[in-house]
């Protein structure tokens, strides 16, 4: 049985790859979740329409910062139209963890800062 701290969401958060800022992204956009005070804000950059890093930062949960971690991980390489695609399943998915009602929007957070972001970008372009 899969628990709300699995394996994935504990070495995540333990250990997050791509924590910093990153100098010169293409995408950038911060979300916050007023009811338990998480903010994150992720970085993009592209190389064309391929993301070639991503980084993130801000204050969040255990969920929340794994769910970052893990994102930024499985960006590199995605064009931005997969990136857009991803959807709030995949990420709960690869945290390997039983996600409640009240904690999904810890881990969709850094998704919806990327996709806040990504429209912002593709408005601006």
């Amino acid at each position: 049985m899969r628990t709300m701290y699995s394996e994935t969401v504990l070495e995540h958060f333990r250990h997050p790859r791509n924590r910093g800022a990153l100098p010169n992204a293409d995408i950038v956009d911060e979300a916050v979740n007023p009811l338990c005070g998480d903010r994150l804000r992720i970085e993009v950059k592209l190389e064309g329409s391929t993301v070639q890093m991503a980084r993130f930062r801000g204050d969040a949960c255990a969920i929340g910062t794994a769910a970052a971690s893990l994102l930024t991980e499985k960006l590199r390489g995605l064009s931005l139209a997969e990136a857009e695609a991803l959807r709030a399943s995949d990420l709960v998915i690869a945290l390997d963890a039983e996600i409640g009602p009240s904690r999904l929007r810890c881990a969709t957070l850094p998704l919806a800062a990327l996709h806040a972001g990504i429209r912002t970008y593709r408005e601006s372009g």
